[in-house]
């Protein structure tokens, strides 16, 4: 059963602190995500203000996620959003599951180290801004927070099992007062009913009134749902004006007929405890409204709860890009939400179900089960995937008596088998699967059949982008250096790093280029767009300026030439590119830049600036652009940075500015090691964060002659 815990017996440290929390913020719902011992789930351990239920969908939220308490943590910042409109525009998927006036805050919990996250939710009605003080007893509350989940490895550890998030009492931590019976003696005074339901929405108190209008006794309503009930009240629109309720606290108004036609008010008035109703008569005759009177046969309506549910996970299928951020999504949202232990995702291909993805089984089942014909009849897959109709198994008896080594293979206690059709074309099959015997009620299969459709979508999308990006991929790898020459007075190294989002290719390059004993070219650049075109023309760049070294052109002509290429072949797409002449002999770099970012100089006394260098067009634009050239000294000790715009661009910060900050960055770390140098310098552009654009990154440092 969902409910509060008593307050007296919630003495945890974690618990009063953060029901607190809620309390001295007017909150009116509170949540306490914990950061996985993984460092990319963050699981909810505590909820305030709401059932467990109603926040199903969030139990488990990938850190890569577009949601508050997501960015919250990844960011390292307060997420503040004063209402339902501002939510729709930042977090859509989170809008779409929570489509209620509302407003809320999302702030990191940090101390040593990143723990988690708090969600704080206040009725539309609260001012839409946040004030200095109010943030600031936000931030010292998620401190303290920090630092018992610390002192509290039972909380800070954030265990790997499944258990569901713990609910604790507004009042925790304080004396509770029991009910009194003046204040049942008031409501029974009352004309009509009156009843009140816990945050769980079960009956704990119903009055004579209500129970007469009700047409059941306070004895099978107490601890009851009420559309469990008063199957009369069993229909979603019900449940979500509850629901609205509950996460608005808002007063709600609806009507419903009690059979055969007695029409009926239900007013409903909530807060942090759970919810007040008064039920008076309509006065509307039975024939004005006609009475819906389901039949035996017809199915059961879909619980709210798993309407709101379908909706979040259906918005969630849609944002994934490749097969395993669909077998993530499953394994994360989906079992939690319908309670599976168990989980195998299998792909058609070549005839066979090949399995992709799979949870809470053994090597050896995983094994065994691995690369079924299609059309098998060890397990009820073949079945389920030739017919379309997915196929539910409470008990290993039921499932026995078709299949009779399916149960001992899989050790499981009950499956569901969802069927991937898209466009009457198999694309595998989703097996969910329980350690205990569990009935399917028909609200359920019929939830699960429809997220069935929605995962083979998102499962056929997802194959041909990795299809597609493995081809691009590689042909980009192909395209970098392998590795990079050995050079006499110069200790060199480079990283690329593909963006995080899109594509995960682009057209970002770097070489270098022995020349003599005493020299080396170094050329950096980056094409425009994240496609397999500009990893094409990225190789075409990169093999024009190869050749034009070769033939020992100098820097400004290495460039017109290249770019004399590029305009003939009109590949539609421009690019930046930065070459420089090393020579290690005279202790000089001569430079030539298309549009490129200005490489950053760190002399040997540390001091580190952007080099003046006066750029000339980008690539590919004007046939007869020149491009002037720059020379600068390069004493033993100096190390010259090139890189990409993605290593220092941010949204809103000038380019000049983002120079100066890797400059400054360039000065503060230790310079002497350049392979220790680039790792330090892509983890403090960005540790953990979302890239948009790729980054390229080569250090050059000229070491002292030897004796």
């Amino acid at each position: 059963m969902t409910g509060a815990r008593d307050p007296s017996a919630a003495d945890d440290p974690v618990d009063v602190a953060f029901a607190e929390t809620v309390r001295r913020t007017g909150a009116s719902i509170g949540a306490l995500f914990v950061l996985h011992r993984s460092g990319r789930l963050l699981r909810l351990r505590l909820l305030c203000g709401a059932p467990a239920d109603f926040a199903t969908p969030w139990s488990r939220v990938p850190l890569t996620a577009p949601a508050p308490v997501a960015d919250a943590v990844r960011e390292e910042r307060l997420v503040w959003l004063s209402s339902q409109e501002q939510m729709a525009h930042a977090y859509p998927r989170t809008a779409m599951a929570l489509p209620y006036p509302l407003a809320l805050v999302a702030a990191p919990v940090t101390g040593v180290r990143p723990r988690g996250a708090l969600l704080l939710i206040w009725p539309a009605s609260r001012p839409p801004y946040m004030t200095a003080r109010e943030r600031g007893n936000i931030e010292s509350s998620c401190r303290r927070l920090a630092r018992l989940l610390e002192e509290a490895p039972e909380h800070g550890g954030s265990p790997d099992g499944d258990e569901a998030p713990r609910v604790v009492a507004i009042g925790a931590g304080r004396p509770s007062l029991g009910p009194e019976m003046a204040a049942a003696d008031f409501a029974e005074r009352l004309p009509g009913g009156s009843c009140a339901l816990d945050l769980g929405g079960r009956f704990t108190y119903v009055s004579s009134g209500a129970c007469d209008l009700l047409g059941r006794d306070a004895g099978h309503l107490l601890g009851t749902l009420p559309w469990q009930s008063l199957r009369w009240l069993d229909e979603p629109t019900y449940e979500d004006r509850y629901r609205a309720a509950v996460i608005s606290r808002e007063p709600v108004a609806f009507s419903a007929c009690r059979p055969p036609d007695q029409w009926l008010d239900f007013h409903l008035y909530p807060d942090a405890s759970g919810m007040s109703v008064r039920i008076v008569r309509t006065g509307v005759e039975a024939t004005s409204v006609p009475a819906r009177h389901p039949s035996a046969r017809t199915a059961a309506p879909a619980r709210a709860g798993h309407l709101y549910q379908l909706v979040h996970l259906a918005a969630a299928l849609t944002e994934v890009v490749g097969v395993q951020d669909v077998i993530d999504l499953v394994a994360d949202q989906i079992m939690p939400a319908f309670g599976a232990q168990g989980l195998v995702l299998s792909m058609a291909e070549g005839g066979r179900l090949r399995i992709t993805g799979h949870r809470g089984y053994p090597a050896e089942t995983v094994a065994h089960l691995d690369h079924l014909p299609l059309d098998t009849a060890f397990t009820p897959a073949g079945r389920a995937l030739g017919s379309g109709i997915p196929a539910f198994f409470s008990d290993p008896d039921e499932m026995r008596r078709l299949y009779p080594d399916a149960p001992v293979v899989s050790g499981k206690q009950a499956w569901a088998f969802l069927p991937l059709i898209v466009s009457g074309r198999p694309v595998g099959i989703c097996v969910l699967s329980y350690d205990s015997p569990r009935d399917f009620p028909a609200a359920e299969r019929a939830v699960l059949t429809s997220l069935a459709g929605l995962i083979a979508q998102a499962l056929d999308r997802a194959r041909l982008y990795d299809t597609k990006h493995d081809l691009a991929h590689g042909l980009q790898q192909a395209l970098l250096p392998r590795t990079l020459p050995a050079l006499t007075g110069l200790r060199v190294a480079a990283r690329y790093l593909p963006a995080t989002r899109g594509m995960d290719i682009g057209g970002d390059f770097y070489d270098l280029i022995p020349l003599g004993t005493s020299g080396a070219a170094a050329v950096i650049g980056d094409v425009q767009g994240h496609n397999v075109s500009a990893a094409a023309l990225m190789g075409q760049v990169r093999t024009a300026v190869h050749a034009h070294v070769a033939l020992g052109a100098a820097p400004d002509q290495v460039l017109s030439r290249t770019n004399r290429l590029l305009t003939d072949l009109g590949p539609d797409l421009f690019t930046s590119c930065l070459y420089a002449h090393v020579d290690t002999g005279r202790g000089q770099v001569t430079l030539a830049s298309a549009g490129h970012p200005p490489p950053v100089l760190r002399g040997p006394d540390g001091v580190a600036r952007p080099v003046d260098v006066t750029p000339g067009p980008l690539l590919g634009i004007d046939p007869d652009a020149e491009f002037p050239v720059t020379a600068v000294p390069l004493p033993p000790g100096a190390l010259l940075a090139f890189y990409t715009d993605g290593l220092i661009e941010e949204p809103g910060r000038d380019l000049d500015d983002a120079i100066a900050h890797l400059a400054g960055q360039l000065a503060r770390l230790d310079g002497s090691d350049p392979d220790v140098l680039v790792d330090d310098l892509l983890a403090a552009a960005g540790p953990g964060g979302q890239r948009t654009d790729d980054i390229a990154l080569l250090l050059l440092r000229r070491e002292a002659p030897g004796p």
